[in-house]
């Protein structure tokens, strides 16, 4: 190999690396500017979400029937839907596996839609008011 042809391939290589060192060696600085109401209207929220029986939310049950099934369902669904939550409720003679807290009925049919692919038998509905 002459020296005329390794100089072009060293230069190649030279240029490389610096780009290579240069070009990953950024720094930065974000700020984010948000009106103080945003966290306020987030606590606000959290705090509406955590009443789970309100009886003007939609649930969907995947289950109901006897003790050992509902236990065996629960733990298919939550392999299944990991990103969903899935609870046990006894209502005399049942053992019953629901899930959600919708808003609307279009969120509970979204949801029902992929659930009754793995579940056929789910369904829609609204809780009963508890009575005191």
């Amino acid at each position: 190999m002459t020296s005329t042809s390794f100089q072009p391939a060293l230069f190649v290589v030279l240029c490389f690396a610096l780009a290579t060192t240069y070009g990953f060696a950024q720094q930065g600085h974000i700020s984010i500017n948000q009106d103080h109401k945003i966290s306020t209207l987030l606590e606000t929220k959290k705090e509406m979400n955590k009443n789970e029986y309100d009886p003007d939310r939609y649930k969907i049950q995947i289950y109901s029937g006897g003790r050992s099934e509902a236990l065996e369902s629960k733990k298919e669904f939550t392999e299944i839907f990991a990103d969903k939550e899935a609870s046990i409720q006894y209502e005399t003679p049942n053992f019953k596996i629901w899930t959600g807290n919708f808003r609307t009925r279009l969120e509970a049919d979204r949801a029902l839609k992929i659930i009754k692919k793995e579940f056929p038998t789910a369904f829609i509905f609204k809780p009963k008011k508890e009575k005191l």
